[in-house]
């Protein structure tokens, strides 16, 4: 796409979520977010089939950058260093704290986790459900090839750890947001990042 249009679409997509949280999903139509843009339906419409499909963009985005951060390969290489316990809270650490940025960076996307926007539908709540798994599974990923690699309790389940890595994760950046509290303090992070390897390291 080229980068006027890639500009056009981020619009769109900026302008519907602010419109999202201030008036709700189900308040907020095509009709407006062109109003504010001062642009034609058919523009919008060039991008987007309906109002759906730019909360979804937004979800997407959030996926492919979580995606990014918790490169496989990356973790791979860092493992063949046989790093010692501190260097893997420091490693993990950086990878949360930066998945942590990328939620903070769409609190759109932890008010629809916990339904905090008026008017989102079965449809909608589904598709969250499936970002969450997406997160999850990546997450997992991680967790099983740390475990491969003897650095983590033979016993440890990669499934239930994500889910419990990430239900807690997400619900402390929801509790900050909420408080207008820095959830990026570099002690909150670490506060996370002990208490989950400290629960699974050998």
């Amino acid at each position: 796409m080229p980068a006027k249009g890639q500009k056009r679409k981020q619009q769109i997509i900026d302008t519907a979520k602010e419109m999202f949280i201030q008036h709700g999903f189900q308040s907020t139509h095509i009709g407006q977010v062109c109003e504010k843009l001062n642009i034609a339906r058919g523009t919008v419409y060039q991008y987007f089939g309906n109002k759906r499909e730019i909360l979804y963009a937004i979800l997407e985005a959030v996926e492919e950058k979580i995606d990014d951060i918790m490169d496989s390969d990356d973790l791979r290489d860092f493992l063949k260093s046989n790093p010692v316990q501190k260097s893997m809270v420091k490693f993990e650490s950086e990878r949360i704290s930066s998945c942590i940025s990328t939620i903070l960076s769409e609190p759109i996307v932890i008010k629809l986790i916990y339904k905090d926007i008026a008017g989102i539908d079965d449809e909608v709540v589904a598709r969250i459900t499936k970002f969450l798994e997406y997160i999850t599974r990546v997450v997992s990923r991680d967790i099983d090839e740390i475990k491969r690699k003897n650095v983590y309790k033979k016993n440890v389940n990669p499934d239930i750890t994500a889910l419990m890595l990430i239900g807690g994760v997400m619900y402390v950046v929801y509790d900050y947001d909420r408080k207008k509290m820095n959830v990026l303090d570099r002690e909150v992070v670490e506060s996370i990042v002990n208490n989950y390897l400290y629960g699974v390291l050998k």
